[in-house]
């Protein structure tokens, strides 16, 4: 056979296993990787069951995952100054065995996702008041308290929401993206893989040029740590320091000596260490 026609063969086999989308896509098989058992395009509770209320002002359902060890950060920081009435019971929501899809969760956060919190504190016509996505949950709860974030209008509170604003919009890029094809995915993908990377270490590049200027986030003085350095530490310092998908060495996280820097200092607060480690009551 000659040269051309092997190369035409092998052509014809790389269009054939080439993924074609459907024109209509339906979900006809699981798609594989970590969380494939419990992942459907659609929302709403599967089944029935209340969750466990304790006796303090603050219920707090979630996971020791990034996204939930942002607010454990900030209710253990706000214990550590011993604030009154930001006493907290903490609840696992275990989301590989589907806890978010109870009807209790469900009702909270129908996005049924990690953290969900409830005040009982200050009720609304007789109602809790539930808070769902992490970030809207430390705006109030810094809000709430007066603590940890800038109250009055101006640069202070411009550069505290920006960097808060920033990891909301940043962080799906590391964990959808990045986590999801580098630890997750069924295999490994060289697209997916070369692009997420390519974004985070960009990410990385924002906050390391940010932080050689700067102590923390928002300025330079202890008064000047708040929830952008909480929420952005939770996804991006824990990255750095190797906590996150055994992706250190392959990010070369070493490069970005200034996020390092700040991530090793705000590991060392005492709510922090106890944030990252932090028992959770199972719903069971």
């Amino acid at each position: 056979m000659s040269q051309d026609n092997n190369n035409s063969n092998h052509h014809a086999t790389e269009q054939t296993n080439t993924y074609v989308p459907p024109k209509v896509w339906v979900q006809d098989k699981e798609n594989g990787g970590k969380f494939a058992s419990i992942n459907r395009p659609t929302a709403g509770a599967r089944y029935e069951k209340a969750l466990p209320v304790g006796d303090a002002p603050l219920q707090l359902y979630s996971l020791n995952t990034p996204n939930g060890v942002k607010a454990n950060i900030l209710l253990e920081e706000l214990a550590e100054i011993g604030v009154k009435g930001a006493e907290y019971d903490a609840y696992k929501i275990d989301i590989s065995k589907g806890d978010q899809f109870g009807s209790g969760f469900v009702a909270i956060n129908p996005n049924s996702k990690i953290p969900a919190l409830v005040d009982h504190s200050t009720d609304t016509n007789g109602e809790p008041i539930a808070i769902f996505e992490s970030g809207a949950i430390l705006m109030y709860l810094a809000e709430k308290f007066g603590k940890f974030i800038p109250v009055s209008i101006g640069k202070a509170r411009a550069d505290c929401l920006s960097w808060v604003m920033w990891q909301m919009g940043s962080a799906p890029f590391l964990g959808g993206g990045f986590g999801h094809f580098y630890a997750y995915a069924p295999e490994p993908l060289e697209y997916p893989i070369n692009r997420y990377t390519m974004e985070v270490k960009r990410q990385l590049d924002v906050l390391d040029t940010h932080l050689k200027e700067n102590e923390y986030l928002c300025g330079n003085t202890e008064d000047d740590y708040n929830i952008a350095d909480m929420i952005v530490w939770a996804w991006y310092g824990q990255l750095v320091l190797g906590k996150l998908y055994e992706a250190a060495e392959f990010l070369q996280v070493d490069d970005y000596k200034h996020v390092k820097r700040w991530a090793q200092k705000i590991a060392e607060r005492p709510a922090v260490k106890r944030a990252v480690d932090l028992a959770l009551t199972p719903i069971d």
